[in-house]
């Protein structure tokens, strides 16, 4: 698509959001999960916004309203990670993490196009071995080509190129038309994940109504999500690693883990049987390294899952897989968030795609390339929406932007929020708690802090936040499995 058509299509976008078409106001509901009635609604959104007149789509939303009769006027926004999740389905989950701000603010959460209930762009998924899910490359590229032709039989996608119109510029003045909806004049951004660039393109679009940003896992715009997977994998094992050699209980049991390691990756690929986590079958596959791979990425997620990966890697070198494959499918699908898969390719392949040979590096010593040749592949095939160039840089913010990040995250280390902080200006802070993973929102005195965060009446004291609690959370010591007492 040209640049002019590019501008056009914004240029229309904007006009239309006078004119978006809300489908009613809010109703009480009720949502499984939640103690308390929520409200119910949904706003009616061009997809293409070139074609005001053409198909819609209904964003929906939730608003958990405020618990005190005199509310602030900002409510809080959640902006989902994936990028694939629902907001909606993760309320239940992560409203104790809003509990405080609940009191005198409504906690929205808006399903993003593509997701949830708002134009789902759902495949379904093969049910198979936790380390057996990505076994075959080829399988998984048949199935996204069958996922897309059976998206394009749904409405209101008439033809291929609509699955471009599910990108993070457009999802964003949906939720631009949620707060419209709602009434506010300005409100407060939460980002978790893939949800911190979200944050980031609403703030770019529209700064006026941001007030303030918290940011979990930062991943800007510019992070090239598929290239940057393995550099920023391999940091967190080297650093697994070294954990285990500093410490002593963990260096006494495993002494030799680097070594294991090695060894196990060299002996690959080999047919191993596995009894599923959740069924209890056993199952037979065979063990390739990138399967290994993404089997030990996944704890690396979470320290308290990585405390019991030296016990697993030393027990998958004897030839013992069980506990390799429980810690693998523990952050799978099957347990955790739903993950929409034609959304999550709609918005890689149009943001993220097209820059990763730009972006490529030198292959790194375990994780080689990573996702990226997977996903070169994928989204050869996969249609590519419009984005911006402007979408690609982070401007200087004139309200207070937090920062977190976990210094051994696997995914979104501290790397990417430097120069995103550096890029906001003054009125961002960066705080890095050097002994945690992926995701702080849940963490320790995390919650306390996003409170005062937002409810701090003055920009300055918003940022001078004393998070002595949280940068100085410890690494959870190394898991090791009860030994069976002798025989007597």
């Amino acid at each position: 698509m040209s640049g002019r058509r590019v501008a056009v299509s914004l240029a229309l976008a904007l006009a239309a959001f006078a004119a978006t078409a809300h489908s009613g106001p809010a109703q009480p509901c009720r949502i499984d999960g939640l103690a308390h009635e929520a409200l119910c609604g949904s706003v009616a959104r061009p997809l293409d916004p070139a074609r005001p007149d053409g198909p819609r789509i209904e964003v929906h939303y939730v608003v958990v309203p405020a618990l005190a009769r005199r509310k602030l006027p900002d409510p809080v926004f959640l902006l989902a990670g994936g990028p694939g999740q629902s907001a909606i389905s993760l309320a239940p989950a992560v409203m104790p993490v809003f509990a405080r701000l609940n009191n005198r603010r409504d906690i929205v959460f808006v399903d993003q196009r593509g997701t949830g209930r708002s134009a789902p762009l759902d495949c379904e998924e093969p049910r198979e071995a936790a380390l057996a899910e990505a076994a075959d490359t080829e399988a998984q590229l048949r199935r996204l080509a069958a996922c897309k032709e059976w998206l394009l039989k749904r409405a209101p996608l008439k033809d291929a190129a609509d699955l471009g119109f599910f990108t993070t510029t457009l999802a964003m003045q949906d939720l631009d038309a949620v707060r419209q909806a709602i009434g506010a004049e300005r409100i407060n951004l939460v980002g978790a994940s893939y949800g911190t660039r979200a944050a980031l393109e609403y703030q770019r679009q529209f700064p006026q109504a941001v007030r303030r940003s918290l940011l979990d896992g930062v991943a800007p715009p510019d992070m090239v999500l598929p290239a940057s997977a393995a550099v920023d994998a391999q940091a967190a094992l080297d650093a697994l690693f070294a954990a285990c050699a500093a410490e002593a209980i963990c260096a006494r049991e495993w002494p030799a883990l680097r070594q294991a390691w090695e060894g196990l990756l060299a002996s690959l690929p080999r047919s191993v049987t596995v009894a599923d986590p959740l069924s209890g079958r056993p199952e037979t596959f065979t063990l390739t390294r990138d399967l290994l791979l993404g089997a030990v990425r996944a704890p690396l997620y979470v320290p308290a899952l990585a405390a019991a990966l030296p016990a697993a890697i030393s027990a998958a070198a004897q030839g013992r897989y069980e506990a390799l494959s429980a810690l693998a499918g523990a952050l799978s699908r099957r347990g955790g968030p739903r993950l929409y898969t034609g959304m999550h390719f709609s918005v890689v392949c149009a943001e993220d795609a097209p820059r990763i040979a730009a972006a490529a590096s030198a292959p790194t010593r375990d994780f080689g390339s990573g996702l990226a040749p997977l996903y070169e592949r994928a989204c050869a095939n996969w249609p590519r929406g419009a984005v911006p160039d402007a979408f690609y840089r982070v401007g200087v913010s004139a309200t207070p932007v937090l920062l977190l990040s976990g210094g051994i995250d696997p995914a979104t280390p501290p790397r990417h929020a430097e120069r995103v902080a550096a890029a906001l200006g003054p009125q961002a802070r960066l705080v890095v708690v050097p002994q945690a993973g992926h995701g702080l929102l849940g963490s320790g005195c995390v919650p306390d802090l996003l409170y005062r965060f937002v409810d701090a009446r003055e920009a300055s004291q918003a940022l001078a936040l004393d998070t002595t609690c949280a940068t100085a959370m410890p690494r959870p010591p190394a898991f090791v499995p009860p030994r069976p007492e002798a025989a007597k």
